[in-house]
């Protein structure tokens, strides 16, 4: 994202560099708290839970290990993007915790790289790093569901500043964030409802706005409600230009989809293996043996094993120009469909291995894994429909990387 494209390393650097994560995280992996961690960002709901994950990605940034690719000037490392490669790799295989600034790490920081002014670059993106702001997202409204387009919340010019009135829900981490990437109608007699909409960068730890957490069918909180009522931001805080919206909400979502390259770097979520799985089957009974002598589970337990792979290799295919000419953006823009539905069918397919014990849940002692894998189940439904459902996804593959005609 810097002007200068940054030298590609060799492949003894990158060693070295490898070699150095490694021990960097083997010897600061932080103790396991008290405490239930959760699966995501989208699951921390408890101040407890909230600042040992921020004590964390703060920890990360200091050594250098998140922004790598991010310029130098804001904060970054001003790196090339293998580096971070390197440290995100070596971070799931340490099972360390995940970044708990994600919106901003993901989505907000790259976008304001890319359209943002000099000054709210400097404003806003060290602090995003090093998690001492916190971002969420203000596009869904109760009332909307995915349709983005029609958003009613709306912002009107008041001298020097904006007045903003509305709900957005389902706003992670809404009660810790400090700022919100809000769409908000400036226009409402646009001709097109596309063309009323501006994008924001508004504070929302200030007075109009209010904050209600939501329960999670698995019993935690993260997800939020957020209402504003004649909440005032200041007049430069548009991202882009003032009725634009729209195409800066795509853009934002190009990164929060995982089509376009930028983010920070980092765990999003606590990574679900197969080898975990095969581990389960060996000590899960079925008919009085392991599950795992069973011919059906054995094949299945194949099947996603080779998946996992797939999708590791698809990692590092799309970073070779040659084995992606044709689409080169089609693995990007897969990623979320593919790697979400996965990770869901694979705790589905965790808990069917435990029998009857699969209705128990966490804190009943004889759950298996502590009630683990149907936490995992349960939470990964959000992933498969924020940032668009699955659904969506496939209609975006459809029209833009295999080139089918809209269906009416």
């Amino acid at each position: 994202m810097s002007e200068a494209t940054p030298a590609r390393p060799s492949p003894e650097e990158l060693d070295a560099f490898r070699t150095e994560v490694r021990a960097w995280l083997k010897d600061n992996k932080p103790e396991p708290p008290d405490f239930q961690l959760p699966d995501s960002f989208m699951e921390v709901g408890t101040p407890e839970q909230f600042e040992y994950l921020r004590a964390w990605q703060h920890k990360v940034y200091e050594a250098g290990y998140i922004g790598l690719t991010w310029p130098k000037e804001y904060g970054g490392g001003g790196l090339h993007g293998l580096y971070q490669g390197v440290v995100n790799r070596e971070m799931g295989a340490a099972n360390v915790p995940f970044m708990v600034n994600i919106i901003g790490l993901m989505w907000a920081g790259p976008v304001i790289l890319q359209l943002g002014t000099h000054a709210q670059k400097q404003r806003y993106i060290q602090k995003i790093l090093s998690a001492e702001e916190i971002w969420c997202q203000g596009f869904s409204e109760p009332g909307n569901g995915s349709d983005l387009g029609n958003a009613q919340t709306t912002a009107v010019r008041d001298g020097d500043e904006w007045v903003l009135n509305g709900t957005k829900i389902w706003t992670s981490l809404g009660t810790e964030a400090k700022h919100m990437i809000l769409l908000a109608r400036t226009d409402p007699g646009a001709p097109s409802k596309y063309k009323g909409l501006t994008f924001f960068l508004a504070p929302v730890d200030i007075p109009g706005v209010h904050k209600t957490p939501i329960q999670k069918m698995t019993g935690e909180y993260g997800f939020n409600e957020t209402r504003f009522e004649d909440a005032r931001i200041p007049g430069d805080s548009i991202l882009g230009r003032e009725g634009e919206g729209w195409s800066v909400a795509m853009a934002t979502l190009m990164f929060e989809r995982g089509a376009a390259e930028g983010q920070a770097g980092g765990l999003s979520m606590v990574p679900l293996r197969v080898d975990d799985v095969v581990q389960l089957a060996r000590e899960c009974k079925r008919d009085g043996r392991p599950a795992i002598e069973d011919p059906e589970v054995r094949a299945e337990l194949v099947r996603f094993v080779m998946e996992e792979r797939a999708l590791g290799l698809c990692q590092v295919r799309q970073r070779i120009p040659g084995l992606v000419t044709e689409r080169p953006h089609a693995i990007m823009m897969m990623n979320k469909l593919v790697g979400t539905e996965f990770r869901r069918r694979l705790a589905r397919f965790a808990i069917s291995l435990q029998g009857a014990n699969g209705v128990l849940y966490m804190g009943d002692p004889d759950a298996p894994d502590g009630g683990h894998w149907q936490r995992n189940y349960m939470n990964a439904f959000s992933a498969t429909i924020g940032g668009g459902t699955s659904q969506i996804q496939k209609n975006i593959l459809g029209e833009r990387v295999l080139g089918l005609a809209k269906s009416y």
